[in-house]
């Protein structure tokens, strides 16, 4: 196990200060960041900090950018987001919106997923302020990643406009301090099978929405066998194929009642350079081929519909760009890796800006209870930021 330095350090002691106060706001997705946003504002504030505050449509939440050094485009943006998941149902040995230390280790939720990193880059500001620095350095505090990765859109869309457009991103969600240059994109939906209610004893009087959902769903996967089949051709991923899962399924209201609606929602993580919609042409072309003219046999008014609720783009690897070579001579590395979940950085590649995963903590934490991150992946993070403050001076 590893163990924390001795020597002390006070932005290691900053740092622990800013994710108590951080860890204390419930921003669960489902709920507002607001709080914290004020909270961070008042900080931005005491050390002279230029920052613009960008809400969303319903105005209950808000991302944070704010800039250290010369105002022009090129440097680096820190990317974190404010929203944790939920605790509900979950069994915890202490109050979760209360840091906890024992020995090597601080726990509270959020700790590791991603408010340590996004502690380490408030409490880094004077430092960076000192460094006297010769491009800046961005912070962007996002919101919603947890549900839809698209809180810091708006902020992306001024890039180049009213902000300076950066040179290069890293999103600090926690790979142990590794560069991560590639990641699977995330795709969620939801299909909805409308059927025609009738007795069960008369299914010639009806159409059953629960029999063509299940029939969709084993179609699903049948396709994810397929692709585990084809595998990952970089070697890089694991599980090393595009994945296909569904989550939940819910439909009819008696068991003699041939159903009139069942949902099932899923979704479809490729690897990189696999089509986002892959997965769902397959599934159409099979409710428009096989499922759909049996359930219409009897019932002309039922029909299939389904609806994207998430779309996260993947990360693709680009070799030799600003932020993968930055990245591993400040993570002091010579090769990147490939993460399986997804996260912002697909956002900003997107716009043109490169990008690359790296930040402090065991993705294995995140989500669970009694969730924490070692003392000295905090301690890493912070020596990453005093060679990025260099480099950049």
């Amino acid at each position: 196990m590893p163990q924390a330095s001795h020597v002390p350090d006070e932005r290691l002691d900053a740092t622990l200060a800013m994710l108590e106060r951080l860890i204390g706001f419930d921003t669960e997705s489902a709920k507002s960041n607001l709080g914290l946003v004020a909270f961070v504002e008042d900080y931005l504030k005491s050390l002279g900090v230029a920052y613009v505050k960008i809400r969303n449509a319903a105005g209950d939440k808000a991302a944070l950018f704010a800039s250290i050094g010369p105002n022009r485009d090129g440097g680096i943006v820190l990317a974190g987001h404010t929203d944790v998941v939920p605790v509900e149902g979950q069994t915890w040995t202490s109050d979760p919106f209360k840091l906890r230390r024992e020995a090597v280790r601080v726990y509270g939720r959020g700790a590791c997923d991603m408010k340590g990193f996004d502690a380490i880059c408030l409490a880094m500001i004077p430092e960076f302020q000192q460094a006297r620095l010769a491009s800046p350095v961005h912070i962007l505090l996002s919101y919603d990643e947890e549900t839809t990765c698209r809180g810091p859109l708006d902020t992306i869309a001024r890039f180049g406009a009213d902000l300076p457009r950066p040179g290069a991103v890293f999103v600090g969600e926690p790979t142990s301090m590794q560069v991560a240059d590639a990641h699977k994109s995330v795709t969620a939906y939801a299909t909805i099978v409308h059927g025609h209610e009738a007795h069960s004893s008369k299914p010639s009087l009806g159409a059953s929405a629960v029999e063509a959902a299940c029939d969709l769903v084993t179609e699903l996967y049948r396709f994810g066998e397929e692709l585990a089949a084809r595998g990952d051709p970089s070697g890089r991923f694991d599980p090393p194929a595009s994945i296909v899962h569904v989550g939940t399924i819910h439909g009819g209201t008696a068991r003699n009642i041939m159903a009139r609606l069942c949902t099932f929602r899923w979704e479809f993580r490729a690897l990189p350079g696999v089509e986002q919609n892959l997965a769902l042409g397959r599934l159409e072309d099979y409710a428009a081929h096989v499922v759909t003219p049996k359930l219409t046999r009897h019932a002309k008014d039922a029909f299939i519909e389904t609806v994207t609720e998430v779309e996260v783009p993947g990360l693709k690897p680009e070799s030799g760009s600003i932020a993968e070579t930055l990245g591993l001579k400040l993570a002091q590395s010579r090769r990147t890796i490939a993460v399986p979940f997804a996260s912002e950085a697909g956002q900003f590649q997107l716009a043109k800006v490169p990008a690359v995963v790296c930040g402090p903590g065991s993705i294995g934490q995140a989500h669970q209870p009694d969730e924490y991150i070692e003392i000295a992946q905090i301690e890493a993070c912070i020596a990453f930021m005093r060679r990025l403050a260099a480099e950049l001076s």
